[in-house]
């Protein structure tokens, strides 16, 4: 009897009017509502994956920042041995300037083991040129060095030339502390797709990075990747209890605590503000069951006088409530889902790299926020059947027939 109401001709075409516009925005709320959690989630994958593959999962660090971290071979053998460790490396970083043919740039200078580096980080696998194993002894006897591809392309370098090493740390000399001069050759040419690390990384071997920055045989952070990344906090504390007071171990969510809350929130913000839609929807949805109360107002007497409950008769319209949500989610669902995949694969929504570090607007969307969507839209539905079918059984059947 629901599915009959819906679909039958109204005597009022306002009706039916708003019946299609229930429809539609309930549809436009799970759509928007999936689409944005699209959004928030690839943006939120797409900045992880871009983070852990230039950060480590959990980073050693001096708490007291000196000369750098001498006893690192012991350290690195005590880290290993602790549950869900995959790997673990030392690195020297350093602040440095580049000079190249075109113009001189800032650089964060990274120093590796070239032999282990892709067993811990990820950005030197995404090389467009050259390899990781010339960093050793370049052509020419000199050291090599692998940069960022918006670097080289600020600096006007390319595969094969050689850049001047500028550290501003410099030397002591009787009179004073000055710049040193250090030259490598290109080796290789990265491109991991996020602007931060490719215009301002660059990476050289750890003995070449310490003979830059005049360090001996010292690093500034030991880097750890795990085999389950949320797991962080607990080998971060098992770390601090192996390697002494002297260090900290910090995890990839402390130092990247800030932009991860502040893609909570507007997770948090998007799904309050999109569900206002839901409530219009809703709201569509109750002026549609009160006005089809009106106008049935005759049938529900006679459906009553003939020996109908009074719940039956609420049934009718909570049904009817429902099935309009249902149509909805089914058509909104479809509709969201749909424009994700295809705004994810053709890269529909292009950015400024330089500004928001992507290419384009990542979607992941997932199955679990579309569960959980189209409950909420089909809940919202169902409370707003409760006031028209609660009317509709209030119906006094004397006194609705007895003019007829």
């Amino acid at each position: 009897m629901a599915r009959r109401y819906l679909r039958a001709k109204r005597k009022e075409a306002v009706i039916s009017i708003i019946t299609v516009i229930s429809i539609l925005g309930v549809a436009a709320g799970v759509a928007a509502l999936i689409i944005a959690l699209a959004i928030n989630n690839g943006f939120r994958n797409s900045l992880q994956r871009h983070l852990l593959g230039a950060t480590a999962h959990v980073s050693i660090l001096e708490k007291r920042p000196r000369f750098g971290i001498e006893n690192w071979r012991e350290l690195l053998a005590k880290v290993r041995s602790l549950p869900h460790v995959r790997a673990c490396e030392p690195a020297l970083y350093g602040s440095v300037f580049l000079a190249g043919p075109m113009q001189s740039d800032g650089a964060v200078l990274k120093g590796i083991r070239p032999d282990s580096e892709m067993r811990t980080g990820e950005i030197l696998s995404h090389l467009k040129a050259g390899s990781v194993g010339d960093l050793e002894s370049a052509k020419g006897g000199l050291p090599g060095v692998i940069l960022g591809s918006k670097l080289a392309q600020r600096t006007g370098m390319v595969l094969g030339s050689v850049v001047t090493v500028i550290s501003p740390q410099g030397e002591l000399t009787p009179f004073g502390p000055r710049p040193s001069y250090h030259k490598f050759r290109v080796v290789g040419i990265f491109e991991s797709g996020f602007f931060d690390l490719d215009s301002a990384w660059a990476f050289a071997s750890l003995p070449a990075v310490q003979k830059v920055l005049s360090l001996q045989d010292v690093v500034n952070a030991i880097e750890i990747k795990l085999d389950d990344i949320y797991r962080a906090a607990d080998v971060a504390r098992a770390a601090e209890s192996a390697i002494g007071p002297q260090y900290a171990a910090t995890t990839w969510m402390e130092q990247n605590r800030q932009i991860l809350n502040a893609l909570k929130m507007e997770r948090a913000v998007t799904v309050v503000t999109i569900g206002l839609i839901e409530v219009v929807a809703a709201l569509n949805i109750l002026i549609t069951l009160v006005m089809l109360v009106m106008e049935k107002y005759r049938d529900i007497a006679l459906l009553m006088s003939m020996g109908a409950r009074r719940d039956q008769i609420a049934r009718i319209f909570m049904a009817q409530g429902l099935m309009i949500g249902v149509l909805g989610v089914a058509l909104g669902l479809v509709c969201g889902y749909s424009l994700c995949y295809l705004a994810d694969r053709y890269q529909w929504i292009r950015l400024d790299q330089e500004i928001y570090a992507f290419s384009y607007v990542p979607f992941d969307p997932r199955w679990v926020d579309g569960v959980w969507v189209a409950a909420a839209a089909l809940l919202v539905s169902f409370l707003a059947t409760i006031y028209p079918a609660r009317n509709a059984t209030r119906v006094a059947p004397a006194e609705a027939l007895r003019y007829e």
